[in-house]
């Protein structure tokens, strides 16, 4: 075996480097999410940088956390697992690839990624580090976004460092790792012109190109939901708080348009008839026997909750959307609270265009519509509620609810039949 290098001035053994990967498993024994999310995250050393960073690698599309070696050493366990949290929700919230203010890359945009993270990092984390509450931000409260703090840090956060965005220089120019100088500083005394920046690198974070980092970008809502489906086996996510969860389960969780969802309910609920015509030629018996003519057409209930705690931004976009599926099909326009006001029932015809308004104004009851478009013998029935009432009976046609996420996530009652999310924005 070779022996340790000595030390010329003392005759002693150098330590070895700090290898961070021997110790990620044991620093995140207690945080099942972040566990997993580290063994597919490749960590690699340098001491091109002063402290950490993440970026995405150029040649391969997959996201690499560098740390500098000599820095690691220097800190206590929880500082260790504090840095390397910090890192993986810089991946988190998307902010290596995108999620920039409309002027891009700047110091200021750098604090304040920093400080949106650092709210949930309280006491675990190196001195240097800029956090809400304390230092030069002591009047800015803890848990705001990264664009909420960037609108709202203390005047001149750089006064007294060059440059924009790009810390302290690390010394060196590089060891082949793809890493150069990048920030090292955090929070100074301001008032001494020491300035504060961000502690760790985020120089990497504008050097690829857009569809490298969309590549990045599924990779890591892949990443994520494999990290989400262990944590929730083992029934833990460690110290990932339940807003951060939500934006994470928010991120993985496939977004569906529900425009299309509407048009595809629209032609699948057509029915077809046939007549014969002597105006088309009989493909099998052609000038002998009458051709057939086929008319499709559906007819679909649009049930509308009246209730007071459906908004007219939610009644709006459903009709916005409406009155373009009005060219594929007529509609029978129900409004209900807890019965159906029947003499404001109406046929809005194919081709035509209508206005919404609102005609009634309490409770709710789903039976009503239901019994409603059960005895007329509709093709298929759309109900738009927040679904804030009691599971209704069976419906004899293809039902299918529409909502806001809200109400989508957190309904009163279980359904299996499908329930579409509105965005009343798009």
């Amino acid at each position: 075996m070779t022996p340790a290098p000595s030390s010329p001035a003392t005759g002693s053994v150098d330590a070895p480097a700090f290898n961070l990967n021997r110790h990620t498993a044991r620093l995140l024994m207690r945080e099942p999410f972040f566990a997993a999310l580290s063994r597919r995250i490749d960590k690699r050393s340098t001491q091109a940088i002063p402290t950490a960073g993440v970026k995405v690698d150029k040649d391969t599309g997959t996201f690499v956390m560098y740390y500098n070696p000599e820095f690691f050493a220097t800190l206590t366990d929880v500082q260790k697992l504090g840095v390397l949290k910090h890192e993986f929700y810089h991946l988190i919230f998307e902010h290596v690839t995108g999620r920039l203010p409309s002027d891009g890359m700047s110091k200021e945009w750098n604090i304040a990624t920093d400080l949106a993270i650092n709210s949930h990092l309280v006491n675990e984390l190196p001195d240097m580090c800029c956090m809400p509450g304390q230092g030069p931000f002591e009047d800015l409260p803890l848990g705001k976004s990264a664009e909420w703090y960037l609108a709202n840090l203390p005047e001149n956060p750089g006064e007294g460092e060059d440059g924009e965005g790009e810390g302290q220089q690390g010394e060196g120019e590089g060891d082949g790792s793809g890493q150069g100088g990048g920030q090292g500083g955090g929070q100074g005394d301001a008032g001494g012109g020491q300035g504060y920046d961000s502690f760790d690198d985020h120089s990497g974070w504008g050097e690829v190109d857009q569809a490298t980092k969309e590549l990045a970008k599924e990779r890591l809502k892949n990443t994520l939901k494999q990290a989400a489906d262990e944590a929730a086996k083992s029934n833990s996510w460690g110290t990932v708080s339940s807003e951060v969860r939500k934006e994470i389960m928010d991120r993985i969780t496939p977004r569906v348009d529900w425009k299309k969802v509407l048009r595809y309910f629209v032609k699948t609920t057509q029915r077809s008839s046939r007549n014969s015509t002597v105006k088309r030629l009989n493909r099998r018996y052609p000038r002998i026997h009458a051709g057939k003519k086929i008319q499709r057409q559906a007819r679909i209930a649009i049930s509308i909750d009246q209730s007071g705690s459906v908004s007219d931004s939610m009644l709006a976009a459903f009709f916005s959307e409406l009155n373009t599926l009005a060219a594929l099909a007529e509609f029978t326009v129900i409004p209900f609270d807890t019965e159906v006001a029947t003499d404001k029932v109406y046929t809005w015809k194919k081709g035509q265009s209508q206005t919404w308004e609102r005609v009634m104004c309490g409770g709710t009851c789903f039976d009503a519509p239901t019994r409603y478009v059960n005895e007329e013998g509709f093709d298929g029935h759309i109900v738009l509620t927040d679904m804030m009432a009691p599971k209704p009976i069976k419906s004899d046609c293809q039902r299918m609810w529409m909502t806001t996420k809200a109400y989508a996530d957190r309904p009163y009652f279980q359904t299996s039949e499908r329930v579409i999310a509105i965005d009343c924005e798009g």
